[in-house]
């Protein structure tokens, strides 16, 4: 290919400097102007992994924790429950390429809602409800000695 002459179809991407510097002088110029700072909308939040939502979760920050049963170790699996005791609802489900769809991953070991839209938290509260009532608060009804009953052979 000729020199200075771009293939055909690809754009160049802007130098990232370049654009940084364009964003704060836009910045100063509403600070100039009197305007201020417009605090930026944070995104809905679901973060991913079992050091990232024990954080959160030992912060009482997470809203939700969903846990695949089939992590290896299991003692992933096992753990987090514990943490969760402090009042943050969670649940174990089947699959993890299920929570790996979620944040657009192969798979997934933990994840944690931290925040939802609003027109969402109706849902979620019924969601973390049905949770609570269903799992959390039946908790010593399911284990027995730390094995779930359906696991105990009948005698």
């Amino acid at each position: 290919m000729p020199k200075g002459k771009k293939p055909k179809g690809k754009k160049a991407a802007p130098d990232p400097a370049i654009v940084k510097k364009q964003e704060a002088k836009k910045v100063a110029e509403k600070k100039a102007a009197g305007k201020g700072d417009i605090p930026t909308k944070r995104p809905p939040v679901l973060r991913a992994g079992v050091n990232t939502v024990t954080t959160l979760v030992e912060n009482k920050k997470a809203q939700l924790v969903v846990t695949a049963y089939d992590v290896d170790p299991i003692e992933l699996a096992v753990f987090l429950p514990a943490p969760c005791k402090m009042g943050v609802p969670y649940c174990i489900i089947k699959g993890k390429t299920r929570l790996g769809r979620l944040v657009h991953r192969k798979t997934c070991t933990t994840v944690a809602f931290t925040q939802v839209n609003l027109e969402d938290k109706g849902a979620l509260a019924k969601l973390v409800e049905a949770i609570r009532t269903n799992y959390n608060d039946r908790y010593e009804k399911i284990h027995h000695c730390g094995v779930a009953m359906s696991w105990v052979p009948s005698l």
